[in-house]
């Protein structure tokens, strides 16, 4: 593992949680129910996708990863009908 690998995906998941993060501010700082649902539902599609990648790029190409990738494509397609 080189080291640049190591900080890019390092930096990937640290954006993920900050986008976690900012959907659970969101969860609490928004008026009504409408708003909250949106607000979690974006944050965490973002926050898990940026994880997922950072994952990815840790793994590199190798079987794992593809399960990533297809794990990630999945939460994309059934992310938006959840919310």
């Amino acid at each position: 593992m080189t080291m640049l690998v190591e900080i890019v995906s390092g930096l990937f998941i640290l954006l993920g949680v900050i986008a976690l993060i900012t959907g659970s501010l969101g969860l609490v700082k928004l008026p009504d129910l409408f708003s909250r649902t949106h607000a979690v539902g974006m944050m965490d599609t973002a926050g898990v996708g940026f994880i997922i990648l950072g994952l990815i790029v840790y793994e590199g190409f190798t079987l794992v990863s593809v399960k990533l990738a297809l794990v990630g494509i999945f939460l994309f397609f059934t992310s938006p009908i959840a919310t």
